[in-house]
């Protein structure tokens, strides 16, 4: 039971309907999914069939459903056509080796989970993953515009958008209409006729409906999916080319930071539906596994599909039964009914892969941008820009960099604006009724330089300026009292401050240094600056010294 996080035989029925019903909606996707990466449908359904299976039974979110995803989908069709036109003449290698990259991927997320970086995953900050996910959406919708007309699919989404007033002037109507026609079925069912799609899910109707009108009722051709193989498939060894192994190695890695983002972020929507809590590096690897077995097989990559894993939950689904069920009945037709399918036309998928990208896209965050922080706002449309005009990762590096900055603007204005040089009582200070006593007293020759909470490297510098900016003193007390950690930045600008003071015949006092601080000022040698008997732990013990000093 262990072996197999979150499995019990207690909601059995639930389970079941889950998978069925995951199933169901899953299918369709799975196929738009394979034709959009340029691989076919039946590497979407190899997808769905194998990260589905293995990632529900070791995985960490025991009610997750995965499988092909719009952003893991867009990365996989750039990286097979990244492969495939490095050799024209033998597009066979260049698919092996885009498959072998989905086996990379797959083991970097195995080690990953193991390295036990799931937690990091939460660090990704909201508008980085909002920008990310909706320049995925605007990708999707991109590409697939040419299907949608009738046109052949562009592969990258600039020139997609380019190629826009083309399609237009050229669109090839009966694949038009019944691209529209899905698309009035995916939008208005789940609105118009929800008893409906709780029965039959919308994609998976709109999927029969179109195909079944196309096939019955027009007399015209438009382009279709084609033969697609039936039966279990094959297994292929990986393929390394030495002389792009770097380059295969990146793309790895691409997928495998993805994967890891889209799959940990859908495990805390389940979170939150269920109740529960997820493993994150346990679904790391219940993730890497499957998408490992998935390039060993032709599969697409995957992750955990928000969409299927909420319709999951929705009919019942709670334990990994649910998911590893979807993944059989996705079987069962993979080996029976895949001639079936081959008269699907293109603008039907499209229909249903242009709502997947208008649902991907983070339309709350958008409805937000009036009252949402202006530098969020800015980081979300850097992002979206440069994922849809450049590349994927680059916009998540990009992100996490304005994010760090901003954050650490942020923690050095706070850094600041807890440093105080204190020389009066009415001041605004820690002190006690005797320390403001003796503050008084000492009529500003005594000068208390106070640091409150964990100081970095942002505000040293700061801390070196508001002390060269106080004079008139001629004795100060370096109060560390509510100081609970420094970095070595930090430490050479308390050396500074140290020497500046001393340089200048005044005395000074170290104040409260918890232990923590002494071991960084110690490793760095700053305590011998500190005349015997001018290091306390009590700052009023310190004031009567320095009262003492002075008189």
């Amino acid at each position: 039971m262990n072996f197999i996080n979150g499995l019990h035989f207690n909601n059995i029925r639930g389970d079941i309907y889950g998978g069925l019903t995951a199933a169901v909606v899953a299918l369709p996707l799975a196929m738009a999914m394979g034709v959009a990466s340029g691989v076919g449908p039946i590497a979407g359904l190899y997808g769905a069939i194998f990260v589905g299976f293995f990632a529900a039974l070791l995985g960490g979110t025991p009610a997750q459903v995965s499988g092909p995803t719009g952003p893991m989908t867009v990365v996989m069709a750039a990286i097979f056509i990244q492969y495939t036109g490095m050799f024209p003449d033998d597009p066979g290698q260049g698919a092996a080796l885009a498959f072998t990259v989905v086996v990379l991927g797959g083991l970097f997320q195995i080690v990953f989970g193991v390295l036990r970086l799931g937690k990091y995953i939460e660090l990704v900050p909201h508008p980085v993953v909002s920008g990310f996910m909706s320049g995925i959406g605007v990708i999707i919708i991109l590409l697939q515009i040419g299907p949608l007309v009738g046109e052949a699919a562009i592969s990258k989404p600039l020139e997609a958008a380019k190629a826009i007033p083309a399609f237009v002037s050229h669109i090839e109507y009966h694949s038009f209409e019944l691209g529209m026609a899905v698309l009035a079925m995916v939008y208005g069912i789940p609105l118009l006729l929800p008893k409906l799609n709780r029965l039959i899910p919308a994609p998976l109707f709109a999927l029969v409906a179109g195909t079944l009108f196309y096939v019955l009722y027009m007399d015209f051709h438009v382009p279709v999916i084609g033969d697609i193989p039936s039966g279990f498939p094959s297994f292929h060894l990986p393929v390394i080319d030495m002389a792009l192994a770097l380059q295969m190695v990146a793309s790895g890695l691409t997928l495998a930071g993805l994967g890891a983002i889209d799959s940990l972020l859908t495990s805390l929507v389940a979170d939150n539906i269920t109740r529960t809590q997820h493993k994150p590096d346990r679904e790391l690897i219940g993730q890497g596994i499957g998408n490992t077995v998935a390039g060993l097989f032709g599969g697409l990559p995957g992750a955990g599909a928000t969409m299927r894993t909420v319709v999951n939950v929705n009919a019942g689904g709670r334990t990994p039964i649910s998911g590893a069920l979807h993944a059989l009945v996705l079987l069962g037709i993979v080996l029976g009914a895949g001639p079936l399918a081959s008269e699907i036309p293109k603008a039907v998928l499209a229909g249903i892969l242009i709502k997947v990208g208008t649902d991907i896209i983070d339309w709350d965050y958008l409805r937000r941008i009036p009252v949402a922080p202006k530098a969020g706002v800015l980081i979300m449309f850097t992002v979206l820009i440069v994922t849809v005009t450049i590349d994927l990762l680059l916009a998540v590096g990009i992100g996490m960099v304005m994010a760090s900055f901003l954050f650490m603007k942020r923690m050095t204005d706070m850094q600041i604006s807890n440093i105080s040089t204190i020389t009066r009582s009415e001041e605004e200070s820690p002190l006690s009724e005797e320390e403001k006593e003796i503050l008084d007293q000492a009529a500003g020759k005594i000068l208390l330089f106070h640091l409150s909470g964990p100081m970095s490297f942002s505000s040293a510098k700061a801390m070196v300026r508001r002390h060269a900016g106080t004079a008139g003193y001629q004795a100060m007390l370096l109060d560390l009292t509510s100081v609970p950690t420094i970095d070595f930045t930090t430490a050479r600008a308390i050396e500074d401050i140290i020497v500046d003071t001393k340089s200048a015949g005044r005395h000074i006092f170290l104040v409260g240094a918890c232990p923590a601080v002494c071991e960084v000022l110690e490793k760095q040698e700053i305590l011998r600056h500190f005349n015997t008997g001018h290091m306390y732990q009590s700052r009023l013990d310190a004031l009567h010294h320095a009262r003492n000093v002075l008189d």
